[in-house]
């Protein structure tokens, strides 16, 4: 028992001299003098802290007590990677990417260097609580999985690296470029590294972006961020080629003649409780002007709130209009457009339309059935434009995601967070892969399984109006909603990511 307890003593001395041993280098952003100041004297406090450099572009006029200026620009370059592995000379490395003051939680820098070490990463990062408007709320974050490629993928504000995985994916990151260095690094660093997520709430940070999550989630397709966006897809392309998941531009010829159809193009309305909506939606199809025959199939998932009703008014007067009630009950979006491609009525083409949106204008239904013929693809995603409820255009305006191109369109939709709209598709194609039956990113599933074989054809002028209001799904979700879809989409991007992988290698 006595020689347990002094082999206990010494192996917990051994433990604690070596994590007090490690030390960490550590880069944070240059901001405000007190923002500034606040962050180098948090981290100052810890004797774990070898050394903090403060970078930026423009030196501090005020005196960085207990840091180091270290010109680099902007953290997001590629430069700045290659002089932060420079300069990484401990053990451990430590980025801050944000302006605010950083608040280190009971033993945070101990715990980052005590699981690095346990689980041989070469990057973790934790929860964080995130302080908005005076008041801290928990900001937890979601693991990181191969198919995690998307470049807004949310790691929190505090990274903390091993130096020797650090370096040695640094090593590859091009030093040319102006946004897309810390992406590029983390991408090259999931190669040779996990990248491990805390489970627990390690810091304190400022929330500047006060946002409804329907605000934030099409800041990636902003026109004014083209640049930043052609960047990011450079970076993601080079990644699939080092990883063998890229798909070249070769793709499976479709013959649009197979089979038989009773109309040529079918719009599915998905809905359930859309009764401020869903008539301007029926309007809007039945309004459309073509050169062939269409229907809509509306796929009513058991509404309760006069939805149905609408519906049975217009199916009576018009006879392109089928009222589909699934006999089941258990069907989200995606399990509604299975009813409704599987049903006898389907057309040739299949096109997408949500119940809270609307066509452009009359014409919308012969340009994505023209662009099937004209560009010989299985799938035909359009372009949108953004409106309130009242149908005024509201930011960022037109989407029209022009960074899909022919050549690598297939391989830069693993990284975007969705493919446009409206969506259509060829029915045989649509009844073989299927749709996931949830209720969110069954199209983005859908698309990425498309695209793995087929080409997808492009309409980049606007064709549709997507309506943002107080009651759409996603006007405002909470931290752990938007998580759990982000972690959904990942999930679906890990699931194409390992099937390209196998493609390749057959």
């Amino acid at each position: 028992m006595k020689s347990s307890l002094v082999f206990l003593r010494v192996s917990l001395g051994v433990l604690r001299g070596k994590t007090k041993n490690m030390k960490i280098t550590c880069f944070i952003p240059f901001g405000s003098e007190k923002e500034t100041k606040a962050t180098v004297n948090e981290l100052r406090s810890s004797e774990l802290v070898a050394k903090i450099f403060v970078t930026g572009s423009e030196k501090a006029l005020f005196e960085l007590e207990g840091a180091e200026w270290l010109n680099t620009g902007s953290l997001t370059t590629g430069a700045a990677i290659k002089t932060i592995s420079v300069q990484s000379r401990t053990e451990f490395v430590l980025i801050y990417t944000r302006h605010s003051p950083l608040k280190l939680s009971q033993y945070a820098l101990e715990r980052f260097i005590r699981v690095a070490e346990d689980t041989d990463s070469g990057m973790v990062y934790a929860n964080y609580f995130a302080v908005k408007a005076g008041i801290p709320e928990p900001h937890p974050v979601i693991d990181y999985q191969e198919g995690s490629l998307r470049d807004d993928f949310n790691f929190g504000s505090l990274l903390f690296f091993r130096k020797e995985k650090l370096k040695e994916a640094a090593g590859s990151v091009d030093d040319s470029l102006k946004h897309a260095g810390l992406y590029d690094l983390r991408l090259n660093l999931s190669l040779i590294a996990p990248l491990f997520r805390i489970p627990e709430y390690l810091y304190t940070e400022e929330e500047s972006d006060l946002r409804l999550s329907g605000e934030k989630i099409f800041d990636y397709v902003d026109p004014k961020n083209r640049g930043v966006q052609i960047e990011m897809e450079q970076v993601c392309t080079r990644f699939l080629k080092n990883s063998g998941a890229y798909l070249r531009p070769d793709f499976r010829p479709v013959d649009f003649g197979e089979e038989k159809f009773p109309v040529e193009a079918t719009v599915i309305i998905p809905v359930r409780n859309r009764v401020r909506t869903i008539e301007d939606a029926i309007r809007s199809v039945l309004s459309q002007k073509t050169n062939f025959a269409y229907n809509l199939i509306i796929a009513d998932n058991y509404s309760t709130d006069g939805t149905t009703e609408i519906i049975e008014k217009y199916a009576e007067k018009d006879a392109r209009l089928i009222h589909l009630i699934p006999d089941r009950k258990d069907l989200g979006i995606g399990g509604c457009w299975n009813a409704a491609a599987a049903h006898a009525t389907c057309g040739k083409f299949a096109v997408q339309l949500d119940s809270d949106d609307l066509y452009l204008d009359e014409t919308t239904l012969q340009q994505v059935v023209d662009t099937f013929y004209k560009e010989k693809c299985a799938m035909v995603v359009g372009s949108y434009r953004m409106v309130n409820f009242d149908l005024q255009e509201i930011p960022p305006g037109v989407i029209d995601h022009k960074e899909w191109t022919p050549d690598n369109g297939r391989n830069n939709a693993l990284r975007i967070n969705g493919l446009g709209a409206p969506r259509a598709f060829y029915t045989p194609v649509l009844r073989c892969i299927k749709v996931p039956n949830v209720n969110y990113g069954e199209d983005y599933a859908l698309g990425l399984a498309i695209s793995r074989y087929y080409q997808i054809g492009r309409i980049y002028n606007p064709i549709y109006l997507c309506r943002r209001w107080d009651d759409n799904s996603d006007a405002s979700l909470s931290v752990e909603v938007m998580n759990g879809h982000n972690q959904y989409k990942d999930r679906i991007r890990t699931i194409e990511f390992l099937a390209r992988k196998r493609m390749n290698k057959k």
